[in-house]
């Protein structure tokens, strides 16, 4: 971890420079999840592989690009496509844009994922804000030599998703009549979508939604002080005594039909920030 210090500074200052100024809200948009752009007044547009140090996004269904842009009047910084474990990334280069973020001075921190509906409660476009969270991942972002500059090593996760944003959801979700669920998620390698005996020892855990991403990202923001929330969107249900096959062009078509109504939750909760 000894060169991500100065990996993050110059990332910084290679942004600042090109007016990536005076956001308040970093937003990171999971699989399927594009529409919030269309709620943003775009002020400017970057390719990842522009960015020094950014990771490329490999996943197709990636758009590959941070976006600056104001919501109502807020300012925020939108991260089009994130990476995952399974592409061949390290934990230190997955969350090195939430690093970027907070060093280019977001307060908050939001992100959306798909993911599978393990409790048999949640079914397909079911918005479900994340509570807690099981991490299965096999490394850890924060594995390596530490630099306190970073944070604290031995960070606290009592409550890595903040109570009063998760208040805020709620009530922005009370008050534009949508239904928002709450549950544990799960974070796995992947690719590969799980068997049915993954499932049920998944479910003894106590998941109830499973996905291959966000957990890095929260730990980060959680050692830098950066309070965060997160909702996922159920794009398939695993119930292991009635599992069908899956596969990811309708997981990404799921997301979709969700996409409107998690924009609008998102877009009201931004307001509503200080």
């Amino acid at each position: 971890m000894e060169q991500i210090l100065e990996k993050v500074n110059e990332a910084t200052r290679f942004l600042q420079d090109r007016g990536f100024l005076d956001a308040g809200t970093g937003i990171v948009l999971g699989t399927g999840l594009g529409a919030f752009v269309h709620e943003m007044e775009v002020i400017q547009t970057i390719p990842y592989h522009m960015i020094p140090h950014f990771p490329l996004s490999t996943v197709e269904f990636h758009k590959g690009q941070l976006i600056l842009g104001t919501v109502g009047y807020k300012r925020v910084l939108a991260m089009q496509g994130r990476f995952h474990y399974y592409e061949g990334y390290s934990m230190q280069q997955i969350t090195f844009p939430v690093r970027v973020m907070k060093a280019l001075g977001i307060r908050q921190l939001l992100l959306s994922n798909a993911a599978g509906g393990i409790h048999t409660g949640f079914k397909k476009t079911d918005l479900v804000l994340i509570d807690d969270h099981i991490n299965l991942l096999p490394e850890n972002p924060l594995r390596g030599a530490h630099q306190p500059e970073l944070g604290e090593r031995f960070v606290d996760m009592s409550s890595p998703y903040d109570p009063g944003l998760n208040a805020i959801f709620s009530r922005a979700a009370e008050e534009l009549e949508i239904p928002l669920k709450k549950g544990v998620y799960v974070s796995v390698m992947g690719p590969n979508l799980e068997t049915r005996a993954e499932y049920r020892y998944l479910r003894l855990l106590g998941a109830d939604m499973v996905g291959m991403s966000t957990v890095p990202e929260v730990i980060v923001a959680n050692q830098i002080g950066l309070p965060c929330a997160a909702v996922s969107v159920i794009t398939d249900q695993c119930d292991p005594d009635h599992l069908q096959p899956v596969n990811i062009r309708e997981i990404i078509e799921v997301a979709g039909r969700a996409d409107t109504v998690l924009t609008k939750l998102f877009g009201r909760v931004i307001r509503e920030l200080s």
